[in-house]
């Protein structure tokens, strides 16, 4: 399965989130720590929505970017 994850510098460290399962969040020291925690975050969600019998949403969320000019 294929999920957009969002990452944000926060004050020290980086947190990340993805949209389509709400609540799974994690947090790093380093962008490649936060990426391996939501990872292991997202697993975890999903087993947590299995051993509940409920579906694993699809991924659905896309991600562009728009360039801007002020």
């Amino acid at each position: 399965m294929r999920y957009t994850i969002v990452i944000e510098k926060a004050e020290g460290n980086y947190s990340a989130y993805a949209p389509d399962l709400p609540g799974c969040v994690a947090t790093g020291a380093s962008v490649h720590e936060v990426e391996a925690e939501i990872r292991d975050a997202i697993v975890f969600h999903l087993e947590g929505l299995r051993d509940d019998g409920l579906p694993s949403p699809p991924g659905q969320t896309t991600v562009d970017y728009v360039e801007v000019t002020v």
